[in-house]
C-alpha cells in the first residue's frame, strides 16, 4: 500500500501516532520511543499536537505541559528516516504567516520531504488573547485561506511582490524551498460546517477530532462535496483517536474493549469514509508508550 499519498476509496487503511508531546509526565525519551517504534513498524505518520499557553478549562487540561509542536517534529526528523512527521494541528493564526512558511520548509527540508503539514484554526480565544493576537479570533479562517495561498506561492517559487489582506510584502527571496514544493500536503483540522467546506474546497488532508463512526461520516459528505464543486480529488481523511486498553477512557473517539471490538470500530470509520488513523495510546512513560503501539500492531490490526 502507498501510504505516502492517500486519495479515497484507492488507498487502504494507515496508521498513524499522536506523539506524545503533551500531558503532564511525558518527556523527550517518551516522543522518541514512540516516534521511533511507529516507523520500525512501518506505520505512516507520527502527528504532534499543538498548543502554547493553555488557559485553565477542562479541555486544556492534557495541554498545560506541552513541548512545542514544530521543535518538536524537527527534533524527531534528525533521529527517524523513513515515517513521516506532522502536526494534529498547527494552531496557525495564532502565528506570523511568513515564519510558519519558513518554518515548514525547513523542517520538510531537514526530514528529505516527509512534512505533513497539518493546521487548523484553533478554538481557544483565551490563548489567541494570551499570544497578542486575539483580534485575529473573529477571522481567523479567513486568515487561514490566506495562509495557505501564500505557503503554496512560497513554496512553489513565488517571491515578492505578495499583497494579500493580512500579509503583503514587496520585495523577499525565499529558500530553500520544501523538497515536495508546493505539493507539500496540507490537512486542516475542522468540526465546523464552514471549516469542512474549506477542507474539500483547498486542503490535501481532512483530520477529524471528536468524531464518531457516523459524525465522521457525514463530515466526509461534506468535505467530498466541497471537493468536487472545487474540482479537487477528495482529500485524505483522517481521523484521531484515543486508544483505550484498560477501560477507564470514554467518549465518540476512543478505541476500548477487546481486539475485535478496536478492529470493528476501526471498520466503521473506514465505511464512513476514513482511510488515515492518527492514534492517541495516552502513555507518558517510554516503554509504556512502545508496549502499547506494538499490542496494537500484534493484536488490533490484522483483525482489520
Amino acid at each position: 500500500m502507498d501510504t505516502d499519498r492517500l486519495a479515497g476509496d484507492e488507498a487502504g487503511i494507515a496508521f498513524g501516532i499522536c506523539i506524545p508531546n503533551f500531558r503532564r509526565g511525558t518527556g523527550p525519551e517518551t516522543m522518541l520511543a514512540a516516534t521511533q517504534t511507529a516507523e520500525r513498524l512501518g506505520w505512516h505518520s507520527a502527528l504532534a499536537t499543538d498548543h502554547v499557553l493553555a488557559d485553565g478549562s477542562a479541555r486544556a487540561l492534557d495541554y498545560r505541559h506541552i513541548y512545542e509542536a514544530l521543535a518538536s517534529i524537527a527534533w524527531l526528523a534528525g533521529q527517524t528516516t523513513t515515517i513521516r512527521l506532522g502536526m494534529s494541528v498547527l494552531v496557525a493564526p495564532m502565528r506570523n504567516a511568513v515564519i510558519m512558511a519558513k518554518e515548514l520548509a525547513t523542517i520538510d527540508d531537514l526530514s528529505d520531504g516527509r512534512l505533513i503539514a497539518g493546521v487548523g484554526i484553533g478554538w481557544n480565544r483565551t490563548e489567541f488573547e494570551n499570544l497578542g493576537e486575539g483580534e485575529r479570533f473573529s477571522h481567523r479562517g479567513v486568515w487561514l485561506e490566506e495562509t495557505i495561498a501564500l505557503w503554496r506561492h512560497l513554496w512553489g517559487g513565488g517571491e515578492g511582490p505578495y499583497v494579500g489582506r493580512f500579509d503583503s510584502f514587496t520585495e523577499g527571496y525565499f529558500s530553500p524551498r520544501p523538497p515536495q514544493g508546493a505539493e507539500l500536503p496540507i490537512w486542516i483540522g475542522a468540526t465546523a460546517e464552514k471549516a469542512l467546506l474549506r477542507a474539500g474546497r483547498i486542503a490535501d488532508g481532512y483530520h477529524s477530532t471528536r468524531a464518531d463512526p457516523e459524525i465522521m461520516r457525514e463530515r466526509m459528505r461534506i468535505v467530498g462535496e466541497a471537493a468536487a464543486a472545487a474540482g479537487r480529488p477528495i482529500p485524505v481523511a483522517s481521523v484521531r483517536l484515543s486508544v483505550d486498553f484498560t477501560g477507564s477512557r470514554e467518549g465518540p473517539a476512543v478505541l476500548t474493549g477487546s481486539a475485535e471490538d478496536m478492529a470493528g470500530r476501526i471498520r466503521a470509520y473506514r465505511d464512513g469514509g476514513a482511510n488515515h488513523f492518527a492514534l492517541d495510546f495516552c502513555e507518558t512513560d517510554p516503554d509504556m508508550a512502545s508496549k502499547a503501539i506494538e499490542h496494537f500492531e500484534r493484536e488490533v490490526v490484522p483483525l482489520v
